[in-house]
């Protein structure tokens, strides 16, 4: 797969750096006083400061749960799914929809976890039982 570029709004760049650099591990990339790149699991991510937010719909119906829309994240190990939930649980960052196993047993069966970044930007990890099955 080819790595994609995701442009966000943020509230801030000291506590968008400690989200994204200190509790997710993310390198920083270049910068500007208005906003900041990211290596995100190999992606680049670009915040951008703002105060215009739109309100969060939780519309997303997935396996019976109710998710925040719009929201981003990305497809990660089951290791690196477990060091990133102890990391948010050792910050105390409050989960939106904790960490469980979602379509058990069947094909695509896979971790998620939600989060808000510390400017209210929903994140979700996702780690599937098999690779294989990212589309199916």
């Amino acid at each position: 797969m080819n790595p994609f570029h995701y442009a966000f709004k943020v509230k801030d760049l000291e506590s968008t750096r400690k989200f994204y650099v200190e509790i997710l591990g993310c390198k920083e990339g270049r910068s500007t006083a208005s906003w900041v790149d990211f290596d995100f699991f190999g992606n680049q991510l670009s915040a951008h400061v703002s105060d215009n937010f739109p309100v969060l719909d939780y519309c997303g119906k997935v396996d019976g749960v109710s998710v925040p829309i719009p929201h981003f994240g990305c497809l990660i190990g089951v290791e690196e799914f477990q060091f990133i939930r102890q990391k948010f649980e050792i910050e105390q960052i409050e989960f939106v929809v904790k960490p469980q196993t979602r379509y058990q047993g069947k094909t695509g069966e896979q971790l998620t976890m939600f989060v808000f970044d510390f400017s209210g930007n929903p994140l979700e990890f996702k780690a599937f039982s098999d690779a294989r099955e990212v589309f199916q």
